[in-house]
């Protein structure tokens, strides 16, 4: 089942219950005000104030770092935003991630649930991060909860405004970076236990054993003749043995012509389209994955069940490594309401006077939103003939 009905079966089902019972639903902490549906909760400010008393000066010391750090990557992002102008109408570099569906324009896609898994670390870890940021500058908690936009679901930790505001501006900025800094850090940790998984721990207890499909899109004539779990022997009469020699064999082909696969299951031709990364190649809408098997000497062991695990745990670690990566530098943006565009209006403030500053931070904020509009528009609908 295409992975869009799991979300709509799931929106209508939560705001059937939301709207029955709303009444009583709002004794539990729970808001609903359609399309906002938002629970909050003062349970876990105790653990929020443990977290941050345990090591207040580290955690200044940190997100100060944390300041330089998110500044160079929100300069980073917006050059790279504003020079993916360049590619728009070709690539769009910005587009939808949405786990378990295929997002017209993406070429992206992110399985169902080891992206939610993902995409839950990335709320937790950058709310709980500001709220300890929070606590450490003594701004009192409102709230924290979970909040479901439509069918878009998010986290918050609710400080109390008006402290915000009376914080000095290193104070300020030090909260308002925790989040990407959170999620920065939990990618690199992600990254680094994914590398000695696949690199070191993988490859001793696995050998390669050909290419498997895992996924066939929708933009690609493959879906038409092949099946997702077959294994590719041969490209165009290429040996396929490895993920090496698909990646060498797929570089060769060329748009609207034929291509002869093998497969365990049979022979298969048909007529390629052009990539949309790269109209120079050829592209057969086929998402692949190494086949793999245990390795002599794991294989019929007691413990060799246990060692299927380190293939979905490898998986989770990339997806947690790209999505806390991804969202928390676009989450860096100089674009309000964006923690980038509250940074950028701090830095601002040194060099300049509120009425200098307000203008330049609305007007990037307009522009940074109009190139992602239009990214996402033209990924979605394509560009006009």
């Amino acid at each position: 089942m295409n992975g869009i009905w799991y979300y709509v079966i799931a929106f209508l089902i939560i705001w059937t219950i939301a709207i029955v019972f709303k009444d009583k639903l709002t004794d539990y902490g729970v808001e609903v005000n359609f399309p906002l549906l938002m629970w909050k909760t003062k349970r876990l400010r105790g653990f929020i104030d443990r977290l941050a008393n345990k090591a207040p000066r580290f955690w200044k010391w940190y997100m100060n770092v944390g300041i330089v750090i998110s500044t160079g990557f929100m300069i980073l992002m917006a050059v790279a935003l504003v020079y993916s102008l360049k590619t728009l109408m070709d690539a769009p570099t910005v587009s939808l991630i949405v786990p378990g569906v295929e997002v017209p324009g993406s070429p992206i896609f992110i399985p169902l649930l080891s992206g939610l898994i993902a995409l839950a670390t990335v709320l937790i870890v950058h709310e709980f991060s500001h709220g300890i940021l929070a606590r450490v500058e003594k701004i009192s908690l409102k709230s924290i909860g979970l909040l479901l936009f439509a069918i878009l679901p998010g986290a918050f930790v609710e400080p109390d405004e008006d402290e915000l505001n009376e914080l000095a501006r290193p104070a300020k900025m030090r909260i308002y970076v925790a989040g990407s800094m959170a999620n920065l850090t939990l990618a690199a940790i992600a990254l680094i236990v994914m590398l000695v998984v696949s690199s070191f721990v993988i490859p001793v207890v696995f050998e390669e054993d050909g290419v498997m499909i895992s996924r066939l899109t929708e933009d690609g004539n493959a879906i038409n003749y092949l099946s997702e779990g077959m294994i590719i022997k041969e490209i165009n009469n290429v040996t396929v043995n490895d993920s090496a020699s698909y990646q060498k064999a797929i570089t060769t082909l060329k748009p609207n012509e034929t291509v002869n696969i093998k497969t365990d299951q049979g022979d298969y031709s048909f007529q390629l389209k052009s990539n949309p990364m790269n109209k120079s190649l050829g592209f057969m809408g086929i998402q692949a994955k190494s086949h793999s098997v245990v390795a002599d000497g794991f294989d019929n062991q007691f413990f060799t069940p246990l060692l299927w695990i380190l293939m979905p745990l490898d998986e989770i670690l990339y997806w947690i490594f790209f999505l806390n990566f991804a969202i928390g530098t676009f989450n860096l943006l100089p674009m309000k309401p964006l923690d980038g565009g509250h940074l950028f209006e701090n830095l601002l403030s040194y060099i300049m006077p509120e009425a200098a500053y307000k203008p330049i931070v609305t007007f990037m904020s307009f522009f940074m939103g109009i190139i992602i509009v239009v990214s996402l528009v033209v990924g979605l609908v394509g560009v006009p003939a």
